[in-house]
């Protein structure tokens, strides 16, 4: 069995396997828990190539990127790893396959999606999420629940889409200089955000990464995040999601202040560290916030 397949088998009464990809950064147990399959992107470090949250880990992108003269990048999984990925489950028993990825604005891996299912007719669907992190991981959770309560393929796709329309996602980076580097942002809004140390908190309103917000301080960069999230959620009943790197204690101190400011209007929470391939284009210092909005 394949690496993505061995993540989740499908099961029986389950017809629409749900299939996502490695910068989801669901909570290790909500994979099995959801029977969800994970596809990993690669992450090269130096020449050296590993499978992200399977060989390459958080921590060996952050320690590459503090070195000199290390060369860091990702790549997107092949057509042929979500050939045999569908090709799996189909021949366990699914009757058809959601796959839902990351933005296409930041990766080719819903484009080789795409030209997977191309191959396998219409029993697979592939759904570009707009986002990355749990902007990526709620409508993959929403189309395992539709799974789960027996929607068919056409049904589980619409509660992806559904749910990323209703999925907003902030983040704050120490510098701009790794996701210029990485062509994930263009030179000029680079210039802006490392004039006079100003730190800059992003967005990703139609799946582009844009400069949203201007602090000075980390502090002050998770109090933005709280009053952004906050405006974001309205007065609708929320999940939270906190992303960070290597900062568990900032990660706790931004849910506690989100959960403080939005009171009982929270529902579910999930704090989870960024993988390798985020680590490797946002560097040292990120702190995430994920916003989904249940009406």
């Amino acid at each position: 069995m394949s690496v993505a397949a061995a993540a989740s088998a499908t099961v029986p009464g389950m017809p629409v396997a749900v299939v996502t990809d490695s910068t989801a950064y669901l909570p290790p147990e909500l994979v099995p828990a959801y029977r969800l399959t994970v596809v990993p992107l690669t992450v090269v470090l130096n020449g050296a190539e590993g499978l992200e949250g399977v060989q390459t880990f958080p921590a060996d992108a952050t320690r590459a990127l503090s070195a000199r003269r290390v060369t860091v990048s990702t790549s997107r999984p092949s057509p042929e790893q979500f050939v045999r990925t569908y090709r799996e489950l189909l021949d366990a028993g699914a009757d058809g396959v959601v796959s839902v990825h990351l933005s296409a604005d930041l990766s080719g891996t819903v484009e080789a999606a795409e030209l997977a299912a191309a191959q396998l007719g219409d029993r697979v669907r592939v759904v570009d999420s707009r986002s990355c992190g749990m902007g990526l991981g709620f409508p993959v959770l929403a189309a395992a629940r539709a799974a789960a309560d027996g929607a068919d393929l056409a049904g589980v796709r619409a509660a992806a889409v559904d749910t990323i329309a209703r999925t907003t996602i902030f983040f704050y980076v120490d510098t701009l200089e790794f996701l210029r580097r990485g062509g994930r942002i263009n030179a000029a809004e680079a210039l802006l955000g490392t004039a006079l140390s100003v730190k800059p908190i992003l967005h990703m309103p139609d799946g582009a990464i844009v400069l949203r917000d201007k602090v000075r301080t980390a502090s002050r960069g998770v109090a933005r995040l709280v009053d952004l999230a906050a405006e974001a959620a309205g007065d609708a009943p929320v999940d939270l999601a906190v992303h960070h790197l290597a900062a568990p204690q900032r990660a706790e101190q931004l849910l506690g202040a989100l959960t403080t400011r939005l009171g009982d209007r929270v529902h579910d929470t999930y704090v989870s560290e960024a993988g390798a391939v985020v680590a490797a284009h946002a560097g040292p210092g990120l702190a995430c916030v994920v916003i989904h909005r249940r009406c």
